[in-house]
């Protein structure tokens, strides 16, 4: 008899992004994948009804205690329901560890829009870590996902070190910088990394990225750059902490640098980063691009663009792909960061590549 194809995942952290991962699975199981919206339907033979959460970890009071299929929906989460209801997902929401994830919010912050956390039930790092591995053993998870909040470096890093403990490959979406460290230790445990800080399907890099990869190509050297971002979800509103940016930054900018030739640049031509937080926005994003150039013969042309996404569907495609090439590699006895899926699928894989030549080394991996 043929075993029952199954990913066993673990969220850390029930946001958004997690929120529209999970609606995602359920709209595009059975007939679903005749949807449009998908960017690989089957992934070497792995749909996304495939995909079991089988545990999820938070610290808001609202979510810790219930079942996925209704944490999701809970406060301070505001991304679009594009599946109204679920039926229950037997995945509990368990109580994770709180390091860095958190910014000091201002005092007048709503409740609906901000983290209202539970209190801590660890006494220390070493309880907590020993709590979460024996979860993820408990859960038999296969993949752990990664959705902190942006500036949760040193979280990421302990999640990193329980998925490592409990045998789990690691899919990394968000900017805290380890796929060439944590990544080469995922290696010598013969686990498979994934990251860092996944694009999204059609956002404001990887159109960044197409615009000037489209200048290069032409001929047309970029002198001055801009990529400002707004939107009003909770990672937005942890971003109003200057320090928590840095990674972020770091990433956004990588991300599109390595696709111009910086020679032609002004010394300070380029600046990419989030920008503000308007509440009001919810899970929009709202992205402002300048590019300016010159043309044949020196003369001076310029491109603006106004791109508007709601923020964490626009992910939930690409950390799906993420998942699933994360088992399809372990299949294949590979392990450490998967090159042939992180320079397409993420900001900052261990190594860039041209667009067009991650997007093909991608495709051939997610065939049969």
């Amino acid at each position: 008899m043929a075993m029952k194809k199954e990913i066993r995942v673990a969220l850390v952290g029930v946001g958004n992004c997690a929120s529209a991962l999970v609606q995602g699975c359920s709209y595009y199981s059975g007939a679903g994948i005749e949807k449009p919206g998908l960017m690989t339907a089957s992934f070497a033979g792995y749909l996304p009804e495939h995909l079991v959460f089988a545990t999820a970890f938070d610290i808001d009071s609202r979510k810790v205690g219930r079942d996925l299929s209704e944490a999701i929906y809970s406060a301070p989460n505001c991304t679009a329901r594009f599946v109204s209801s679920l039926g229950p997902l037997h995945c509990p929401v368990v109580p994770g560890y709180e390091i860095d994830s958190m910014g000091s919010f201002p005092r007048d912050t709503p409740e609906h829009r901000r983290f209202l956390p539970i209190d801590n039930p660890y006494r220390d790092a070493a309880e907590a870590r020993q709590a979460v591995v024996g979860e993820l053993k408990r859960a038999a998870a296969e993949v752990v996902v990664n959705y902190l909040p942006v500036g949760s470096n040193q979280n990421a890093r302990f999640y990193a070190e329980c998925a490592l403990e409990a045998g789990c490959s690691f899919v990394n979406t968000m900017p805290a910088l380890m796929a060439r460290d944590m990544g080469e230790r995922f290696r010598a445990a013969g686990l498979p990394y994934l990251g860092d800080d996944v694009k999204s399907q059609v956002g404001a890099t990887i159109v960044h990225r197409a615009l000037v990869s489209l200048f290069r190509d032409r001929g047309l050297p970029i002198k001055r750059t801009y990529q400002l971002n707004v939107g009003g979800n909770t990672d937005f509103l942890n971003m109003q902490e200057e320090p928590r940016l840095e990674s972020k930054r770091r990433s956004k900018t990588d991300a599109v640098v390595s696709q111009l030739n910086a020679s032609t640049l002004d010394d300070d031509g380029v600046y990419i980063g989030p920008s503000d937080y308007i509440s009001w926005l919810d899970d929009r994003k709202v992205c402002f691009l300048r590019i300016e150039a010159e043309q044949f013969g020196g003369i001076p042309m310029e491109i603006e663009l106004r791109l508007s996404v709601e923020d964490s569907p626009n992910s939930a495609g690409v950390v799906l792909d993420a998942i699933r090439a994360a088992r399809v590699a372990r299949d294949r006895g590979l392990a450490g960061p998967i090159a042939d899926v992180c320079a397409y699928l993420f900001k900052s894989p261990p190594e860039q590549a041209d667009e067009a030549v991650a997007r093909e080394r991608f495709r051939c991996f997610a065939e049969p």
